[in-house]
């Protein structure tokens, strides 16, 4: 649904989806990639992957719990949306957690082959994630448009109802 919203609340609605596609797209994958290349001779720039990562996702969860008392309506929604998604986002990395971790008590206790713990970590474990993350990458472009043009999805609106912001059009 489409709404009235002042250009500074939409330029603050933006917000969480720049975070969160900045961690997605710059860290996860551009700065992984670049830190991999010189990883077997500095392994600290691929150790930041990780802690940007942490950072960005517990700031965006803490910001949407801030925002459901400080922010105008559409710029919260916006913050809860993201949220929702951050927090997808973590689950499939403990997933990825799980299937590492089983990898290696496989190899270590079970003398499973490194071959068959490479396909268990790759098929199972980082293959969902990467095609979470094209996913994600993907809603997270489509609500940043929204938020520009005072856009809220229709399943926020039952969330979090209308507080009387004058609608321009129905979806």
């Amino acid at each position: 649904m489409k709404f009235d919203i002042p250009p500074e609340q939409a330029k603050r609605a933006k917000v969480p989806h720049e975070i969160f596609l900045t961690n997605l797209v710059g860290n996860h994958i551009l700065w992984f990639v670049a830190a991999l290349g010189v990883s077997g001779s500095f392994w600290q720039p691929l150790a930041l992957v990780p802690v940007i990562s942490v950072a960005s996702l517990v700031y965006t969860l803490w910001r949407a719990r801030q925002a459901r008392s400080r922010d105008p309506w559409f710029v919260m929604c916006h913050w809860q949306l993201c949220a929702q998604r951050s927090r997808l986002f973590i689950l499939m990395l403990s997933f990825l957690a799980l299937a590492s971790v089983s990898g290696w008590i496989a190899h270590t206790y079970l003398g499973m082959m490194k071959v068959a713990v490479y396909a268990l970590i790759g098929g199972i474990g980082l293959l969902p994630v990467m095609v979470v993350v094209l996913v994600l990458i993907i809603m997270e472009s489509d609500a940043l448009h929204q938020a520009a043009k005072g856009q809220v999805p229709k399943l926020l609106l039952e969330r979090y109802p209308n507080p009387g912001l004058p609608e321009l059009e129905q979806e």
